[in-house]
């Protein structure tokens, strides 16, 4: 599981004020706030180990800064950021960036991206948008990520993608040992996809709850 325990920080980009809350391992927790409500603000606090803040972030007990490099092996960020190289082919992205990771599982991540259709010859800069979060999928699954952070991850996706997209978001959650996070605007995907919810507003947790079956 996830864990903020009163995480406090500020600078000219980034703004979080004594959030608390746990993101329990087997479920969809959720993230929800108008645009600049300190949603990525979050992500980039567990992503990057140079933001400075006060309180603790806690991945299975552990804080995150106390061994960064074995808890960016298990954590899986999906977004639009352009974190790969660009103008390389998924090939080559695969050799420059696989081995840093101790689970590395090519088998895999050929299987998956096979099945997405999606060749390894073509170059990151050319994938459409769902192209682009299938292949992250992928990668995330190869390293065997185990938590997943998804920044607006379904933003822009027509129902059938989006619909496939949470069938492998649940699939994930019940085989593995897996703690998704995800922030999302689209208050259907919260009532009928998340498990809890939290409220974010200039930075502040308004309210996190678990979500009411309907």
């Amino acid at each position: 599981m996830l864990e903020f325990r009163n995480v406090t920080g500020n600078s000219k980009k980034f703004n979080l004020e004594n959030i608390s809350f746990t993101a329990p391992t087997g479920f969809i927790t959720g993230m929800t706030g108008v645009n600049g409500a300190g949603k990525t603000t979050l992500f980039h606090y567990i992503i990057d180990q140079t933001q400075l803040y006060d309180g603790e972030i806690l991945y299975n007990g552990r804080n995150i800064r106390d061994n960064f490099a074995n808890f960016k092996n298990q954590m899986a960020f999906i977004s639009d950021e352009k974190r790969f190289f660009q103008d390389y082919s998924i090939a080559d992205n695969i050799k420059l960036l696989s081995g840093f990771f101790a689970s590395w599982n090519n088998k895999l991540f050929n299987e998956k991206l096979t099945s997405c259709n999606i060749p390894l010859g073509r170059k990151i800069s050319a994938l459409s948008r769902g192209e682009y979060l299938k292949f992250q999928l992928a990668f995330s699954l190869a390293h065997n990520a185990t938590l997943y952070l998804l920044d607006e991850a379904t933003a822009g996706m027509d129902p059938i993608f989006r619909k496939d997209f949470f069938n492998i978001l649940h699939e994930l959650i019940a085989n593995e040992n897996i703690t998704i996070l995800m922030t999302t605007h689209i208050e259907e995907e919260i009532t009928i996809h998340m498990d809890y919810k939290g409220v974010l507003k200039d930075g502040k947790l308004l309210s996190f709850d678990e979500v009411e079956v309907a």
